[in-house]
């Protein structure tokens, strides 16, 4: 996890480089919480995703890559998609999913193991199926 923290800190970093903007956490409090319509997020918390300290939440990823003109997922994740089959499948892939696939890497690790193993029961082969 630290390592995902320190990945995500480095490409929001660059991000904000390339978008020219100062990766100070005053300047980017007063742009992110302009957007953001939940509590305000301070800059110590900023502070905290630049450094690699800790990781925003995806409602709060979605408003920094707007901020930096990328896909929320592209901030999260770099260039490419933790999907097995790569980017082609995420671009093929409904609204709807996407949002769902988005939420659930914005749970916390407890719920994600627990719709992940909800997922595999749901698609597991069933005895009279066809498929068996």
């Amino acid at each position: 996890m630290k390592d995902e923290k320190a990945e995500f800190a480095a490409r929001l970093r660059t991000a904000l480089k390339d978008a020219g903007i100062e990766a100070s956490p005053a300047v980017i409090e007063k742009r992110f919480n302009s957007r953001y319509r939940g509590a305000p997020v301070t800059a110590q918390a900023i502070s905290g995703w630049l450094n690699g300290k800790s990781m925003p939440k995806q409602d709060k990823i979605r408003v920094l890559a707007a901020i930096v003109g990328l896909e929320p997922h592209e901030l999260q994740f770099g260039g490419k998609s933790r999907i097995g089959e790569g980017p082609a499948v995420w671009e093929a892939m409904s609204t709807q999913d996407r949002a769902v696939f988005e939420a659930f890497v914005g749970l916390p690790v407890a719920q994600r193991k627990l719709v992940r193993e909800l997922i595999m029961a749901l698609s597991a082969p069933r005895i009279g199926s066809k498929g068996v």
